[in-house]
């Protein structure tokens, strides 16, 4: 299972939200860029980079963190957050993003996101489904869809996708502990999946659990910028 820390951005700075609520932020780090060099010398290798300024204005707003992180490390960089043309996904690549991670789009204008998969390869995407109560939560999470999950991925996996990210909103940021019912119910659903887990992580425990239950990765945020986990726990864990 590979370890995925998260670096969400408002305002250029590393921040953690609670339930996806923008008006529950935290400022960790003035300083991403400091932040991913941080994770990579403790032999992290690939990071989850969120632009939620640019999940919330409906395109990339963070440009520059993108730009520094990649230039400064050699991490394999997700990044996402308010995607939506064409030319935002060729400079998501162009900066030196391995993945664009896509979420809203992917409910939203299904026929747009399949003629990136055409122009790209559906391998150089990671879909996010962030999810209230096994429906899907889009545009930063402020928006709840009637769309169910395990139909979700199925539709996807049939185009193509291999990686796939869960993010349960209701846990994310509150150190809970993950959603493991719900990612048990997904893998057993699509064990040919490269399932990653996503929120409510809290503790070295609930990483050696969603191992457990099958996960091939897990995404980690708050639990790091609280020390809940340290980054000896992350490279013990790979």
């Amino acid at each position: 299972m590979e370890i995925i820390p998260a670096i969400d951005l408002i305002d250029g700075k590393c921040v953690r939200l609670t339930e996806g609520d923008f008006a529950q932020k935290t400022i960790y780090n003035e300083s991403p860029v400091e932040v991913a060099k941080q994770f990579e010398a403790a032999g992290i290798r690939r990071l989850h980079l969120v632009d939620l300024d640019g999940a919330k204005a409906g395109k990339v707003v963070n440009w520059k963190v993108l730009e520094g992180i990649t230039r400064e490390t050699a991490l394999v960089v997700d990044f996402g957050g308010g995607i939506k043309t064409l030319d935002e996904v060729q400079k998501v690549f162009d900066l030196g993003a391995r993945y664009a991670t896509v979420g809203s789009i992917a409910v939203k204008n299904e026929p747009l996101l399949l003629e990136w998969f055409e122009k790209y390869g559906a391998d150089k995407f990671l879909v996010g489904a962030d999810v209230k109560n096994e429906k899907l939560a889009i545009g930063g999470w402020l928006e709840t869809t009637g769309v169910d999950i395990i139909d979700f991925i199925r539709k996807y996996m049939g185009h193509g996708i291999r990686q796939l990210f869960c993010t349960d909103v209701s846990k994310d940021g509150k150190l809970e502990g993950p959603s493991l019912d719900l990612y048990r119910k997904i893998i057993q659903h699509f064990p040919q999946l490269q399932f990653i887990a996503s929120g409510g992580v809290s503790s070295k425990d609930d990483l050696i659990a969603l191992k457990e239950i099958g996960c091939k990765g897990v995404i980690v945020g708050k639990a790091i910028y609280e020390n809940r986990i340290t980054l000896g726990d992350l490279t013990a864990m790979k």
